[in-house]
């Protein structure tokens, strides 16, 4: 080989090196390893979680009232109706997207030990609840808000286990979850493993245990924050409202929930628990796609400290009225009764 062509060699060499160190970098700092390598997680344990009087009630309240498990997991009848109706056994699951090649499923949760849960252990099922991992060790779908449900204190988890497996086991025939590449990759970044305690906050200090039940447990901003055209939160607009949910050809565009003129800032507690506990603003009915016919067996203790915090959240001005005609806002991209007024 001549010294020419031992050059040009060398030269190449060094070009593709650059390139994949570019190429590992930019993996690195944009989408990182996961999508190819799969989600982290860590490996289950055979912890077991008593069944007390204490956390079978802690965990119906949670599930059914806070967290709203089944408002997911079960299929419900909102069309025209004051409250929702369960139209299938509680936790049986349902399909919640059917769109082409792409479809989610909110699987069975009842202990049936075929369609659900009831041969996972305790540990499976925390896992997947805080850490988005399935038994089969596979990233879960994070329209699954384990995202959220990460920092759920240990004991909350431990009762919503507990409740889960005292239910009647339920029968299902659903499909699986189908995910389509590249997203099937990518949403292997999501789930993290829970390695340390979770503790709750002081239920004596109102906004932080306000906090913990709006972003954590009850998971508010997954209806009240508006998403981008890749499902992802959109900056600055936190609780601001604006996403549609669509229901047998009925569409319901969420409620801006902040301390801005445009959201609830003309509410004060009364009010507040009013609304969660009638399903009235006013003299206006709240569609039933809102769960506040869960939520109003809330404890006034709890409630009053969802709204403690809400109080403190960023107001955001983002006008929304479902009374008036859907025109397209500027600020979420969606359309919306009052939209062009954004």
């Amino acid at each position: 080989m001549s010294a020419v062509s031992r050059r040009l060699a060398r030269g190449a060499g060094y070009a593709l090196l650059s390139v994949a160190v570019l190429l590992a970098l930019a993996i690195t700092f944009t989408v990182g390893w996961r999508p190819l390598f799969g989600p982290a997680k860590r490996a289950t344990t055979d912890q077991k979680f008593a069944s007390t009087p204490e956390r079978l009630q802690r965990g119906q309240y949670l599930v059914e009232h806070v967290a709203l498990c089944y408002g997911c997991h079960t299929r419900f009848d909102a069309k025209g109706r004051d409250t929702a109706v369960f139209v299938a056994p509680k936790g049986s699951g349902q399909v919640m997207l059917n769109q082409a090649d792409f479809r989610v499923v909110a699987p069975n949760i009842t202990p049936d030990s075929v369609s659900g849960i009831g041969n996972w252990t305790d540990d499976e099922i925390g896992r997947a609840i805080r850490e988005g991992i399935g038994r089969d060790g596979r990233a879960l779908f994070p329209m699954m808000p384990y995202e959220s449900f990460r920092n759920i204190a240990d004991e909350d988890l431990a009762s919503i286990v507990v409740y889960l497996r005292s239910q009647p086991a339920a029968q299902s025939n659903l499909p699986r979850t189908k995910v389509p590449f590249p997203v099937s990759r990518l949403i292997n970044s999501a789930p993290r493993p829970v390695n340390a305690p979770v503790a709750a906050p002081d239920p004596n200090n109102a906004v932080a245990y306000g906090k913990y039940l709006v972003e954590t447990v009850a998971h508010c901003g997954g209806c009240h924050t508006p998403r981008d055209n890749h499902g992802q939160p959109l900056p600055h607009m936190a609780l601001g409202g604006g996403n549609p949910f669509s229901e047998s050809g009925v569409t319901v565009v969420t409620a801006n929930i902040t301390p801005d003129p445009s959201g609830i800032s003309y509410y004060d507690q009364p009010t507040f628990l009013q609304v969660m506990r009638t399903g009235h603003v006013r003299g206006r009915k709240l569609n039933a796609m809102m769960p506040w016919w869960a939520y109003k067996d809330m404890t006034d203790a709890d409630l009053n400290a969802v709204f403690a915090y809400l109080r403190t959240v960023p107001a955001v001005r983002h006008r929304i009225d479902n009374t008036e005609p859907p025109t397209l806002c500027r600020l979420d991209g969606q359309k919306h009764g009052l939209g062009d007024k954004n």
